[in-house]
């Protein structure tokens, strides 16, 4: 098992890691829409936050060696699924062809008032 870590993604804000390696699968964290160097949430719209959640896995994918289009399955969380159809594009558009399984559910709340959190499993 190995730990992922990098100062290009938010640091966890709690007893948890940015990522997981084990059994050649790398298993993130939720990332929600933090800035990596202020720690405070970027945006206040389903855009602005779901680019930036986006970015954040973008950075834990490549410090574990890996990217989109090893990813098998990520898991969104939104507290509004009326972003569901403004989120999904952003995502699409992000993945450039990449087409994970996906689930996509609404939560009551998410921390630090954000507005979407996305978690993923990837091949390494």
């Amino acid at each position: 098992m190995q730990t992922i870590s990098t100062s290009s993604a938010p640091a966890a804000i709690g007893p948890y890691s940015q990522g997981i390696v084990s059994g050649g699968l790398l298993f993130t964290a939720g990332q929600i829409p933090l800035d990596p160097k202020e720690m405070a949430i970027t945006g206040t719209t389903i855009e602005e936050q779901t680019l930036q959640v986006l970015r954040n896995l973008d950075a834990v994918l490549a410090a574990a060696e890996t990217s989109w289009d090893r990813v098998v399955k990520t898991t969104v969380f939104l507290t509004d699924l009326a972003d569901f159809s403004t989120m999904n594009r952003i995502y699409e558009q992000h993945l450039d062809g990449a087409k994970p399984a996906r689930s996509t559910v609404q939560v009551a709340a998410l921390p630090r008032g954000a507005k979407i959190e996305i978690e993923l499993v990837a091949e390494v």
